[in-house]
């Protein structure tokens, strides 16, 4: 009973991660067929546009300069492994704190989604785009937002778990 207990948790978390990779690679099939190269949608007023760009590199393109064996084992090959461990520690560590397995997931999700495009298109699909003036950012696709949300939900989940520790280990003020 326990076993399939965790078995239904980790399929549980399986789809968190299809999902993720799910939503990415159905909004980048639009942007494929939707929107041309250095095109400019403007969908809130020149703040959040749409503009499809393919990169070569990682975020924000780092490493597109990169020698071709450099960036294959770089951009393909260490993240492919990184993945992998990640799913392996999903699996072999079942109490994990229930944010942290989530926010693994979105990790998950977003790297794989960005892996298939450098496998199978030779660069990934990023279209997004907002700028509110003060804040601006490169252009970006789902991937890089479930990436983002997962190291978001990593940190609040560090940060909860510091501030509880703190809480368990200070001495209880008395009143006399």
């Amino acid at each position: 009973m326990i076993n399939q207990k965790k078995s239904i948790k980790f399929a549980f978390l399986l789809v968190i991660v299809a999902l993720n990779l799910g939503c990415d690679q159905v909004s980048k099939v639009i942007a494929r067929k939707s929107i041309e190269p250095y095109e400019q949608i403007s969908i809130i007023k020149d703040r959040f546009t749409l503009t499809k760009v393919e990169n070569t590199g990682a975020f924000l393109s780092a490493g597109s300069n990169l020698p071709d064996f450099v960036r294959v084992i770089l951009l393909t090959v260490m993240p492919i492994l990184v993945l992998g461990y990640g799913l392996w520690f999903l699996y072999s560590n079942r109490n994990l704190p229930r944010m942290m397995q989530i926010g693994v997931c979105f990790l998950i999700g977003g790297g794989i989604g960005n892996i298939y495009d450098r496998i199978v298109y030779g660069s990934v699909t990023d279209f997004l785009h907002m700028d509110f003036v003060l804040f601006k950012t490169g252009i970006f696709n789902m991937a890089d937002v479930s990436i983002m949300t997962g190291i978001g939900l990593l940190l609040l989940q560090t940060l909860l778990a510091k501030k509880e520790e703190k809480q368990i280990t200070s001495p209880e003020q008395s009143i006399d």
